[in-house]
C-alpha cells in the first residue's frame, strides 16, 4: 500500500452515528461557544462566529439532519476550508482521526438518493461502524449559499 493512497478522515457524532469530513477540509476544532446570531438566517444557520479576526458563519450540521441539538461538554465546532473561505459546523462530538486506504471509502448505494446524496462521498465499514463521509462542498445548496452570505454581509454592515 503506497502513502498515496490514504485517506485520512476526522470523524464525528451526530445523533449517535458516525460522520466524517476529509482531514483536508478542516482547519481547526474549537469547543461550541455561542455565536452572535443572524437576522432572518435559516435555523440551521446559528449564527457568526468570530474567528482569526473574521466572521465565520456557523450552521449546526445536526439541525441541518434534522437531528437533536442539545448543548454538552464535547459538542464542538468544525472550522472548514469551504468554497475559498471558511465555515463553522457544529457537531455532537469529534470522535477522532481516522487513516484509511482510499479503497476503504466507497461510493454511496444507488439507494441513498436526492439531497443526501448530493452531500454524502461515499461510506467507510470500519469495526463495525458506518462513516458517512461528507463532500463538505455540498453542505447547502447554492440557493442557501446566496443566503448565508447575505446574512453574513448584513451582520458586517451593523458593526460599528
Amino acid at each position: 500500500m503506497s502513502g498515496g493512497d490514504d485517506v485520512q478522515l476526522v470523524t464525528f457524532r451526530i445523533a449517535g452515528q458516525d460522520f466524517a469530513f476529509n482531514i483536508f477540509q478542516v482547519e481547526r476544532i474549537l469547543r461550541y461557544e455561542s455565536p452572535a446570531p443572524l437576522p432572518k438566517a435559516p435555523e440551521y444557520l446559528e449564527g457568526v462566529l468570530q474567528y482569526q479576526g473574521a466572521a465565520v458563519p456557523l450552521i449546526d450540521l445536526r439541525k441541518r439532519l434534522g437531528a437533536a441539538a442539545p448543548l454538552r461538554d464535547d459538542t464542538r465546532t468544525i472550522i472548514l476550508e469551504w468554497d475559498g473561505g471558511k465555515v463553522g459546523v457544529v457537531v455532537d462530538a469529534v470522535t477522532e482521526v481516522l487513516q484509511l486506504a482510499a479503497t476503504e471509502v466507497t461510493p454511496p448505494p444507488s439507494i441513498v438518493k436526492g439531497l443526501a446524496a448530493e452531500y454524502i462521498t461515499g461510506l467507510v465499514v470500519k469495526d463495525k461502524r458506518t462513516i458517512i463521509v461528507f463532500n463538505t462542498t455540498k453542505l447547502l445548496t447554492s440557493k442557501e449559499k446566496l443566503a448565508l452570505e447575505a446574512a453574513v454581509q448584513s451582520r458586517e454592515q451593523v458593526k460599528v
